[in-house]
């Protein structure tokens, strides 16, 4: 697996951003916009909970933190899984409305970031913008139909038959990848339902699936991702906070303190990640955590939708 240097010379990194690098600036701007925002909407320490809708101890607000961080650390080193370890854990302690529309703003900050730190840019556009395309039309309609609709466990519980029958497949096809194989239709049917899938429960397995088996090289897996990704939650975003009541000032301040604390789970996943790692053990990894994440998606929901 082709990795990267893990060090990082900060006196470089400062000099490409006065020079107004592409790579450098957006990381920044991921960063500052989060901060800033973090900091200008603070409610005060005495309505720290006033919107969450319950009972949310000091203890439990660490534990929070604490899968903020170690969500951040595994979209740094895999590309994704961010969403989908944060949602289902978040979701079964406040509403699930309220943690979608939160968890959509640490998600925006780490594709971002991303998308500048292995340096994608308009050329992956320019080769999958049918992709982006329709990535975009499903979070629209997404957005749309969680402002007039309650989903329930449903969704979540299809999205985990979905993770786990892509670990059984393979895992009994020995890891199946294929380089560079283009289907444009079923990418496009992908990034369509990722897009909506994200908007609706801010959980979407289906395009980092698609990306692991036909994408192999890390950077660009990782970096399209964050392209796609990063396109969709800017547009949810938007529409949330223009179009709908979804997105109030302080669940923007939440999401953006969130994805503060995530930023430090970034940092260190992305260290990790330029290590040397084999393949066989980086495959091993990604679908041991998407087992595991398929694993806590029923925990939530298969009581609620049977017993």
């Amino acid at each position: 697996m082709s990795t990267s240097e893990p060090t990082v010379d900060p006196a470089q990194f400062v000099s490409n951003l006065r020079s107004f690098r592409y790579r450098e600036v957006l990381m920044a701007f991921a960063t500052l916009a989060v901060l800033a925002t973090s900091i200008l909407l603070f409610p005060g320490v005495d309505n720290l909970g006033r919107g969450i809708q319950s009972d949310v101890s000091l203890g439990l607000l660490a534990v929070f933190v604490g899968v903020a961080i170690l969500a951040g650390t595994i979209k740094g080193m895999v590309g994704f899984g961010y969403a989908l370890i944060t949602t289902p854990i978040f979701a079964t302690v406040i509403d699930p409305t309220f943690a979608v529309v939160i968890l959509a703003i640490p998600p925006w900050m780490l594709n971002m970031f991303q998308i500048g730190e292995t340096n994608t840019g308009l050329s992956f556009l320019r080769e999958e913008w049918v992709l982006v395309a329709l990535a975009v039309v499903g979070s629209v309609i997404g957005v749309a139909f969680l402002a007039e609709f309650s989903t329930g466990p449903i969704v979540p519980f299809l999205i985990g038959l979905v993770i786990l029958g892509y670990v059984l497949f393979q895992l009994g096809q020995g890891f199946v990848t294929v380089e560079r194989t283009h289907n444009p239709w079923a990418l496009s049917t992908a990034g369509f339902l990722q897009g909506f899938l994200l908007a609706v429960a801010n959980l979407g397995p289906l395009l980092p699936t698609y990306f692991h088996t036909f994408e192999r090289d890390p950077e660009r897996y990782i970096g399209g991702l964050s392209m796609v990704l990063g396109t969709i939650f800017t547009v949810r975003i938007v529409q949330m906070a223009l179009f709908t009541d979804l997105l109030t000032p302080y669940r923007l301040w939440l999401g953006s303190a969130i994805a503060v604390v995530t930023i430090v789970g970034l940092l260190l996943g992305t260290y990790l990640r330029r290590l040397e790692i084999d393949e066989a053990k980086f495959n091993w990894f990604v679908v041991a955590l998407l087992f595991v994440i398929s694993l806590n998606i029923f925990r939530n929901t298969v009581p609620a939708l049977f017993f």
